[in-house]
């Protein structure tokens, strides 16, 4: 039976997609609910799964823009049994069935006489270990073949490899890693006559051409529209993280203990932004046509460095959430984006964006808004350095921390006065669990 596997729709609005790559190779067996594919669309790279068991043809070619709905591959049902058949009729590594009996005695004492009383009873029970991983190795048949081509013996294979289905990808990494090796030893310093053939001129200047992932495309058509379609403005501050750093130290193995995840930067960000979104109601909201739409809640995305591009996962109706529960949303969200398995669903609206170039080590910079939003804060590294406190210099952890808004919506004393309550609330985060407002403020209800 033939099976063919369309491209599935990505959301409402996205006609096609790019297929970014093939997972498996033409004419291999594949299982059930494996992945096969990856594509790009606007916002995000989604996977498809094979829907049934068999051999796999490709249709189209990884890199191709395709409609949704365009059949790319077919699978062949059928081709599985006689698989089966050819795997069971070829010639295994080693059969579980002689490895699971101990040598015989007198197949010991042959290995002894050729060994010249070298090899000891472990060594025999090591070789009996290997032969037991070999069975259990499967070497799919395209695999076979490119260890044939690529000159890698079964040893080395069930060494690296075994006990595992053994796949084309697999063997393709092994010999990858067999040639880095090589290299390594060939370009040691220690090997003169390398270093003069380097000195010799041998420097590449290849130059590689790839076509831009749809993702990839949209976004950068995205930031050119921001640039040149809203009347962007950024406003800086600095943080004093003392306190911050202080409460992740003597808190965090409790936190950690209690809810599984540490204690992180983005969690208490999002809590102060949230805090004072809501104090501030018109930097959450956003520009539609000659009208302004104020929203009651708080949805707060967070920028993500993906192996494909940014992406924006949202954390939605911040304004209800604990500190730990940010903290585990941030921590499944993120890690779904890094491994291209977030939807669609999981990145769509947000009201604010919360983008951290500290952790690449950005002391400063001016990050760009997240459309239709009207404002994004950017975070930044932590550096120590001399501030003046109470009169005295000291040194201190310091964070520059800068708001890019839209000056068609916001006002520059809505933006500046935000920001600062944000520092207000980072420096004393005591304050976030009153509103905003000072402990004894909040005890008195003023």
């Amino acid at each position: 039976m033939i099976i063919e596997v369309k491209v599935p729709s990505p959301g409402e609005s996205i006609t096609e997609v790019q297929l970014a790559s093939w997972l498996v190779e033409d004419g291999e067996i594949i299982e059930q609910d494996a992945e096969i594919a990856e594509v790009d669309s606007d916002k995000a790279t989604l996977t498809i799964n094979a829907p049934e068991q068999g051999l796999i043809k490709l249709l189209v070619q990884a890199g191709d823009t395709v409609n949704v709905g365009t059949i790319i591959a077919t699978i062949d049902t059928s081709a599985v049994s006689a698989s089966k058949k050819a795997d069971a009729n070829s010639t295994p590594v080693a059969s579980a069935k002689e490895t699971s009996k101990p040598l015989p005695v007198q197949e010991q004492t042959k290995v002894q006489e050729q060994s010249a009383g070298e090899k000891s009873k472990k060594t025999a029970l090591e070789a009996a270990a290997n032969d037991e991983l070999s069975a259990r190795t499967h070497i799919t048949p395209l695999a076979r073949k490119i260890m044939e081509e690529r000159n890698l013996t079964n040893e080395e294979v069930v060494q690296q490899l075994g006990g595992k289905r053994v796949g084309k990808a697999d063997i393709e990494t092994l010999n990858n890693n067999k040639k880095e090796q090589v290299q390594l030893q060939n370009d040691s310093p220690l090997n003169t006559g390398k270093v003069v053939e380097r000195h010799q001129g041998e420097v590449s200047r290849q130059t590689e051409r790839k076509k831009l992932s749809t993702l990839r495309l949209k976004l950068s058509q995205r930031l050119v529209s921001v640039k040149n379609e809203t009347a962007m403005l950024t406003t800086f501050n600095e943080v004093n993280m003392t306190k911050i750093m202080e409460l992740k130290k003597k808190y965090n193995d409790k936190f950690k203990e209690k809810y599984g995840v540490s204690v992180g930067f983005m969690s208490l960000f999002t809590k102060a932004v949230t805090i004072a979104l809501q104090q501030f109601p018109q930097v959450n909201s956003i520009l539609d046509g000659d009208e302004m739409i104020y929203h009651n809640y708080v949805d707060v995305g967070i920028a993500v460095s993906s192996p494909k591009g940014l992406v924006v996962p949202v954390l939605r109706n911040t304004e209800t959430l604990s500190i730990a529960e940010i903290e585990l949303l941030v921590k499944e969200l993120a890690g779904k984006a890094r491994n291209n398995k977030i939807s669609l669903d999981e990145m769509t609206g947000g009201t604010f964006t919360i983008t951290n170039g500290g952790v690449f080590g950005s002391l400063l910079s001016t990050p760009i808004l997240n459309p239709p939003q009207s404002a994004i804060l950017g975070m930044h590294n932590i550096v120590e350095r001399p501030i003046a406190l109470n009169g005295q210099v000291v040194i201190a952890p310091m964070m520059y921390v800068a708001l890019s808004y839209d000056h068609r919506v916001i006002d520059g004393k809505e933006s500046v006065s935000f920001l600062v309550k944000v520092k207000e609330l980072l420096e004393n985060p005591e304050i976030m669990f009153y509103q905003g407002k000072n402990p004894m403020e909040g005890l008195l209800g003023l």
